[in-house]
């Protein structure tokens, strides 16, 4: 995610750009959008898009109308409408790009009320901005401390200041209907600021935080993914996951969000399965299904009252079974049609990309061998002089 500026230095610390997020090429930051678009020129006589994507804290993105005609690029610090007074963002996308993602977002360019920048932030602008970020650990700090003297059911996650500092917006999460009007009066004293209020959801609020997953990367909900579907566990029992809550629960404390991404290729090859409450019946008893290999085509069946036995079927010998049960014809057992799990399970591993092997480098070591010392001219005629002579 990070530009050319953030690799390592000569002493192996990481080096940076040391602009905290507002760079020129705008790589550091959550949810950025390549402009493919950049190095093409309008054909002539076209007019460029008058709307343009600012960002603000965290992944927060809004569109504003450059009603002044501005010559903006991306990473321009701009001041644009706000209520009250304005706020500071940074430009994330110019040109066509934007009429796409305001048309993906159902955004209308010729909305009357769409807000627009006012100018280029000058000094003071960011000034102003740069002193209100810098004051917002501090207040998230204290009205933690406020909600909890008042014995509030809610968790202040972040906060953001307006870049006038004139109004911070608070953002929290809270499992029932919370009353904060005291609140809002405390904070409004001790801060001398608008304060306004902002319910988020748990996802939302990992999103907004960050952090690293059980697979070693990033959040998805704080890098590239935009919109939060329902997750249910229904996606885990379609994928052959077992119900841990440990496991398929997120940093947020919902299901995981990949619990999705590959849903539809397991619904599109249990296609192919059969139901797994269809029984199978045979003349020694019932069978029900207890377990299905997707990728291998197996399926494990069991007795009634035989449950610690199970009994390894194909797709193709199961679906046959099934046929004949259709028929209202019996099969004399499982045990005709089961095939030996051993068997299936042994698989040999063949080098095809011509790696070597892990011990190429382990040589026996060489057995030390006692060896004769050799006689030197004239040793032996020499002799040792006692230590007292």
């Amino acid at each position: 995610m990070g530009c050319s500026s953030c690799s390592t230095g000569k002493d192996g610390q990481p080096r940076g750009c040391k602009n905290n997020g507002t760079c020129g090429s705008d790589g550091c930051n959550k949810l950025t959008v390549f402009d493919w678009l950049s190095n093409m020129s309008l054909p002539n006589g076209q007019n460029t898009f008058d709307c343009v994507e600012v960002r603000f804290k965290n992944s927060r993105k809004e569109f504003f109308k450059n009603k002044e005609g501005l010559s903006l690029n991306i990473g321009d610090v701009v001041a644009t409408e706000s209520s009250p007074g304005h706020d500071v963002g940074i430009v994330t996308l110019t040109g066509e790009l934007v009429k796409v993602q305001m048309k993906r977002k159902n955004v209308d360019p010729n909305d009357e009320a769409l807000p627009k920048i006012y100018r280029k932030a000058s000094q003071k602008d960011i000034d102003i901005w740069v002193k209100a970020r810098d004051r917002e650990p501090s207040v998230q700090k204290r009205s933690r401390e406020l909600a909890i003297a008042l014995n509030l059911q809610m968790k202040i996650s972040d906060v953001e200041f307006q870049g006038d500092g004139s109004k911070a917006t608070f953002y929290y999460t809270a499992e029932e209907r919370v009353d904060f009007r005291q609140l809002i009066k405390d904070m409004a004293r001790a801060f001398n600021i608008r304060i306004e209020m902002r319910q988020i959801g748990y996802r939302q609020e990992a999103s907004r935080l960050g952090g690293i997953g059980s697979c070693g990367r990033e959040l998805c909900c704080s890098t590239w993914l935009t919109d939060f579907r329902s997750v249910n566990t229904a996606s885990a029992r379609y994928q052959q996951l077992s119900l841990n809550p440990q496991k398929l629960a997120g940093q947020c404390g919902k299901l995981k969000c990949c619990l999705n991404y590959e849903l539809d290729a397991y619904l599109d090859a249990l296609k192919d399965f059969p139901d797994q409450e269809v029984r199978l019946y045979t003349q020694k008893g019932e069978a029900v299904c207890q377990k299905i290999d997707i990728f291998q085509g197996l399926l494990w069946y069991a007795y009634d009252g035989e449950w610690a036995k199970w009994h390894l079927l194909t797709l193709d010998q199961v679906s046959t079974i099934i046929q004949q049960n259709k028929k209202k014809q019996k099969v004399a057992s499982l045990e005709e049609f089961a095939i030996d799990p051993d068997s299936n399970t042994k698989k040999e591993f063949e080098n095809v990309v011509g790696q070597d092997s892990l011990t190429r480098f382990d040589r026996p070591k060489k057995s030390r061998k006692s060896r004769p010392a050799k006689n030197k001219k004239g040793n032996n005629n020499r002799r040792r002089r006692p230590k007292n002579a």
